[in-house]
């Protein structure tokens, strides 16, 4: 009876603790898209489109199945984010009925169904499923559309099918619950990897099942079975299929003269067949392992089929297609990221290759080839030069455990991992000029004059006259276990059991990113002080703290079970140990990436739920000889449920997502910023911009006469001819070159070569030079003049195009602009006739080649825009004096506005009565209420938002608009207030615009906000120790305190321009007052004459005794740097001529000040004695 009532609690506890996590999870969802991923996500999703690699398929095919349910275009996203939900309310499921079969196996053996035994099984379930609903990383997964969610819902499922399994394995048909697993590993292909970690899980689950009492023998052999079975399946399985059906298509189109597809369709049949004979022989001949084995195989494949979907849709040609694969073999280069960088896991190149050049014996190695459809010749055409079509890696920057292997963070390794020691090499060892220039270099760097980047770029410079030595194998080990493991792991598994600190990215610095208990004794020996911190500390929503408790019930869960059932112990650790750690050797982390990784953890801190759990039975089992039964569960798990009540309430905030649109906004300014009904064209740079507009285009048919243009995908053949078609309302891109001059391989890089420099093109000449397949434009023919043996050269670069000068003209139509309104008709007289440009020395990249080709065959019918967030020259076609700022974009416009050299960072002329109507059309999307979580990625935003709309006042003042001017700075700061975007320094500017408008009162206001920031972050730092012995002085700070005091300095400044010069004087008070302590690090001379500019505005403020003490204290500092002056040999002053007629210069004019303000006249008449004395003894 009790085995009843078991199951029907079972399920009703287990009913329960899905809906609190599907209510906690819809309450909280994104309404629309959010950043990064998801808008891709959803774009793809609702209409059945290609992704990025490696796909989703499955994911995809349910979120459209969602999709269908949206009664609008703009309720499409929050129904793909709702598949999210749905999918994190079902691991929450399975994790309790999970931690329900593991407590059975502990506290009810033989059919021991007690009352207390029932309760203290489903509490430990309930206790642990709720902990994982409300963790930080996993909740944060619940409520978007990312693969995550649904990712670690197939893994639960899998985990929780394999202990059902179990169950049943020596029953009668027991064997269907393994065909279900495979047919589920099947389906994770097309979700997310993460779901596969579970097999080893698995197999444990087997190998106990079959050896209760293993050797050690036998259970290392079963690990390393377990984990052959995950490679078989992950990378040999699936992989080698795809490539069958690869192979035979070639074979049977190439070889056979058999018509396109055939190979694949034969592979097909092929695969049905032997699984068709293989299953019929195995049950005729009764063999029951064969047949199971092969039926598992074949529910692998089934579940593996919906990958179907990607070359199905890929051939339908959808508007978003990334990779293009629509054939067996562009399928696998899609599932095996052949586009995204090597990485190699136990044996590869370091990150010091960069600096190597290439290998002397091997310098070459070769490329994948790159079969297409060749229609004319009805064969696959091989159309990149492959053999030896790679530059290697130098052996010498070869070795094992390449943990440090991107170039691209190089100067990030050495800063935090050491740095590569080098010595000129022996054929360069009598270069005097060299010597030299290495002892100069080592010479600053000992001082500390040279830091990180500085150290690279000499590297990168100087790098072929060097031998420099690679990462050792140590250190390697360091960055696997302190970064990889330690920073990339542990920190993010503490954020979600003990604390977390905020919700900025952490990098290496005390105060953002780091885990935290709540506990402050605990927390100052990590992280320093916790008295005195900011409101922006204590009050940013990321803060959560939850006292070590999940964590401390984890750890005595984790030592219950390990005493109770090792078996079941090694099955959940080994689960632990793959979702996690092992992960992390897998995926082989670069130092900072672009943003927070812990998302793709949640599958560890998931079994740690299962730890917590069953720390409910540990802690009973030794309640139970004090306490009753009766009374001790129900109180132990009352108790204890308060931990994820305690995990809740802390994360709540920072989770609660719903009524934010935040990102839809963005895409929609974007949008909107742009010419209507003129064919317009933009250039993005990343995730942010371009999946925000391909979801406003995609989903919410959102100004689709756009076309977008990514810069980075642009440098493939595949996205460039999706490019060159009608997509909604978008014209194809103007270009020239066709598909056969810019395939994989072709025009990868086209490389500079010196020849008529003093000629400069027009861009027509140009591209037709590039588009050219003529043998002259080829560095074949360049070799070939220099006396090259060709042989010895190969074919990819004999077949680089190079271009003979460097110098580019870009002709104006002007008739073009005008018409197609790219130009204001009140500005034509400033439209210039040609633009010129200068290209690299070096070389171009496909993608660069490929923007000025729609340049050139655009001529100016077309407004191109840029999204900026780059400020290289070749994101804006090197054009950056020819830009108009229009909202949030830039439009490249044949009027020369050359940049600030003050302020480099502001590109672009205004058309301030456009950008006025821009702007007052933009939606926001709530961003000003304090009901929604303002996350990182919408604070990060407010900083083209604010410094854009700063630029459109101050043009609005210059075109005489005051009113227009003074309505813009108030509606950025109404729709992004202060005390939750923070990037306070731009907002600085405001204030001074402000008192130009007059308005004193708002710009005073503004002041006093802004100061009170800074003084609060100084008035924590000044509580640290000035010892520099101690780990938390303000030494440990300096970086931190230098720029906050400069910052305020800077508003300071600003402030001098008010109307209430108590108000200046109040605001240099406070700012002495606040900044006191920076003398430690700044020297008492640095810091004394940075405040040279408020002496007169404090005296004028009537603080007598405040001005005069600062004048004594300046005019000392001065007086003592002259002297030395003084004392100085002759001979050397010199050298110091400027800084000696600075320092009197300085002195003179806080005299001048003193004589005019100060009432002791005895101070004026020492003070100028002294100043005569000092310049005689220097004039002299």
């Amino acid at each position: 009876m009790n085995a009843n009532k078991f199951k029907k609690w079972n399920k009703i506890i287990a009913a329960f603790t899905f809906f609190v996590a599907l209510t906690t999870y819809s309450l909280t969802v994104e309404p629309t898209a959010s950043y990064w991923d998801s808008a891709e996500y959803i774009s793809t999703s609702a209409k059945l489109q290609i992704g990025h690699p490696p796909g989703a398929p499955l994911f995809q095919m349910l979120g459209a199945f969602f999709s269908s349910f949206s009664s609008d275009l703009d309720k499409t996203a929050l129904m793909v984010n709702m598949m999210s939900v749905f999918a994190s309310a079902f691991t929450i499921l399975f994790l309790f009925l999970t931690i329900t079969i593991i407590g059975k196996k502990i506290l009810i053996k033989d059919d021991n169904f007690t009352n207390s035994n029932i309760a203290l099984t489903l509490g430990s379930s309930l206790i642990g499923a709720l902990c994982f609903t409300f963790s930080d990383s996993f909740w944060f997964n619940a409520v978007e559309a990312e693969v995550y969610a649904m990712a670690t819902m197939i893994m639960a499922l899998l985990f929780w099918l394999g202990f059902k399994w179990e169950e049943n394995m020596d029953n009668v048909g027991g064997d269907k619950w393994l065909i279900l697993i495979s047919f589920v590993v099947g389906l994770s292909f097309g979700v997310h990897f993460m779901g596969l970690l579970a097999i080893p899980a698995i197999g444990m689950i087997y190998f106990f099942k079959k050896n209760p009492s293993p050797t050690i023998q036998s259970f290392i052999a079963a690990n390393v079975i377990s984990i052959a079975i995950l490679l078989f399946i992950f990378k040999l399985l699936l992989p080698s299929t795809l490539g069958l059906f690869g192979n035979l298509e070639v074979f049977f189109v190439n070889t056979l003269g058999l018509p396109f597809n055939s190979g694949t369709i034969f592979s097909g049949l092929l695969i049905i067949t032997l699984f068709y004979l293989g299953i019929k022989t195995t049950r005729e001949k009764n063999w029951v392992k064969a047949n199971t084995f092969l039926l598992c195989i074949m529910f692998v494949f089934i579940g593996f089929s919906s990958w179907l979907m990607i070359p199905i849709r890929s051939n339908a040609n959808t508007v978003i297609n990334e990779n293009a694969p629509s054939d067996a073999r562009a399928l696998l280069a899609y599932y095996n990221l052949e586009q995204y960088p090597d990485t190699h896991i136990f044996y590869g190149p370091m990150y010091s290759d960069a600096y190597a050049g290439q290998d002397a014996q091997t310098p070459y190695k070769d490329d994948k080839p790159k079969y297409e459809k060749d229609l004319k010749s009805k064969k696959y055409i091989i159309v990149n030069d492959w053999e030896d079509g790679k530059i290697n890696s130098n052996s010498k920057h070869v070795g094992l455990l390449p943990r440090m292997w991107s170039s691209d963070h190089a100067s990030n390794y050495m800063k935090f991992f050491g740095y590569l020691p080098f010595e000129i090499k022996n054929e360069y060892k009598s270069e005097e000029s060299l010597i030299q220039l290495v002892n100069q270099f080592q010479s600053s760097f000992n001082k500390g004059d040279i830091d990180s980047d500085g150290y690279h770029e000499f590297l990168s410079q100087y790098g072929g006259y060097l031998n420099i030595a690679k990462p050792t194998l140590l250190s390697n080990i360091k960055y696997l276990f302190q970064y990889q493991m330690g920073s990339m792991y542990w920190r993010y598994f503490m954020w979600n059991f003990s604390g977390k600190q905020n919700d900025n990215q952490w990098k290496y610095d005390l105060l953002n990113g780091n885990w935290i208990s709540g506990i402050n004794f605990l927390d100052e020996l990590r992280l320093g002080p916790q008295e005195n911190l900011s409101e922006d500390v204590l009050n940013n929503k990321g803060r959560n703290k939850y006292y070590f408790l999940p964590l401390i019930l984890g750890v005595i869960g984790l030592l219950f079970l390990f005493n109770k059932n090792k078996s079941l112990f090694w099955i959940v650790t080994v689960l632990f140990l793959f979702t996690g750690l092992a992960l992390k050797v897998y995926v082989n982390e670069r130092i900072f990436e672009p943003r927070e990784r812990d998302y793709a953890l949640v599958g560890s801190f998931y079994v740690f739920c299962i730890f917590i759990g069953l720390s409910l039975m540990s802690i009973q089992h030794k309640l139970k000889s004090l306490i009753k039964n009766k009374i001790s569960i129900p109180l132990t798990t009352i108790l204890l449920i308060f931990v994820p009540f305690l995990m809740a309430f802390e994360n709540w905030d920072d989770h609660d997502r719903s009524n934010r649109y935040t990102a839809q906004s963005l895409a929609k300014a974007y949008l909107d910023s742009i010419d209507e009904g003129v064919d317009s064209m933009i250039f993005t740079i990343g995730d942010n911009d371009t999946f925000a507009l391909w979801y406003a285009q995609e989903i919410e048919s959102y100004r689709t006469d756009v076309r977008t243009i990514n810069t980075s995908l642009i440098a493939t053949d595949w996205y460039i001819d999706q490019m060159k078609k009608r997509t909604y309302n978008s014209s194809p891109i103007p270009s020239q070159l066709i598909h056969k001059q810019y395939a994989y391989g072709i025009r990868d890089y086209v490389k500079h070569e010196s020849i008529i420099d003093s000629v400069r093109w027009d861009i027509k000449d140009f591209m037709n030079w590039i588009g050219s397949d003529h043998p002259r434009t080829r560095y074949s023919n360049l070799l070939k003049q220099y006396g090259a043996d060709l042989d010895n050269v190969p074919k990819f670069t004999q077949n680089m195009i190079f271009y003979p000068t460097n110098k580019i003209r870009v002709p104006v139509n002007k008739k073009n602009v005008i018409s197609s309104g790219l130009v204001n008709e009140k500005d034509s007289e400033l439209i210039v006739d040609y633009i010129d440009i200068d290209l690299p020395t070096s070389g171009l990249y496909k993608n660069q080649l490929l923007m000025l080709d729609i340049l050139a065959n655009n001529d100016w019918e077309r407004p191109i825009y840029f999204t900026g967030g780059s400020y290289n020259d070749s994101e804006y076609l090197w054009m950056k004096d020819y830009l108009q700022l229009d909202g949030l974009v830039y439009k490249l416009v044949p009027i020369k506005t050359p940049i600030n050299k003050k302020n480099p960072y502001e590109l672009g002329r205004i058309d301030s009565d456009l950008m006025y109507k821009i702007v007052k059309g933009w939606e926001w999307g709530n961003s000003n209420s304090e009901k929604i979580y303002h996350d990182p990625e919408t604070r990060k935003n407010s900083i083209s938002f604010r410094g854009n709309l700063h630029r459109l006042a101050l043009q609005l003042i210059n075109d005489d608009e005051q009113e227009k001017a003074e309505e813009i700075l108030d509606l950025s700061l109404e729709k992004m207030p202060i005390k939750y975007f923070g990037f306070y320094s731009l907002l600085e500017p405001y204030i001074s615009t402000y008192y130009k408008l007059n308005k004193y009162t708002k710009g005073d206001k503004l002041y006093k906000n802004l100061s009170n920031k800074y003084q609060q972050n100084l008035n924590y730092y000044s509580k640290l120790s000035k010892s520099k012995n101690s780990n938390f002085s303000v030494y440990s700070y300096a970086e931190n305190i230098i720029t906050d005091t400069e910052r305020y300095r800077s508003l300071l400044e600003s402030a001098l321009n008010s109307n209430d010069i108590k108000f200046i004087g109040e605001a240099i008070k406070n700012f002495v007052k606040s900044t006191d302590f920076v003398k430690e690090i700044y020297g008492d001379y640095e810091y004394f004459t940075l405040l040279t500019p408020f002496i007169e505005d404090l005296y004028k403020s009537g603080n007598s005794n405040l001005s005069k003490n600062l004048y004594l204290n300046i005019s000392n500092q001065l007086k003592d740097r002259l002297q030395l002056f003084i004392e100085m040999p002759q001979e050397n002053k010199s050298e110091y001529i400027e800084n000696i007629a600075n320092n009197l210069f300085e002195y003179s004019k806080i005299l001048n000040v003193l004589k005019d303000y100060e009432a002791d006249k005895s101070l004026i008449k020492s003070e100028i004695e002294s100043f005569m004395i000092i310049k005689e003894k220097l004039t002299n």
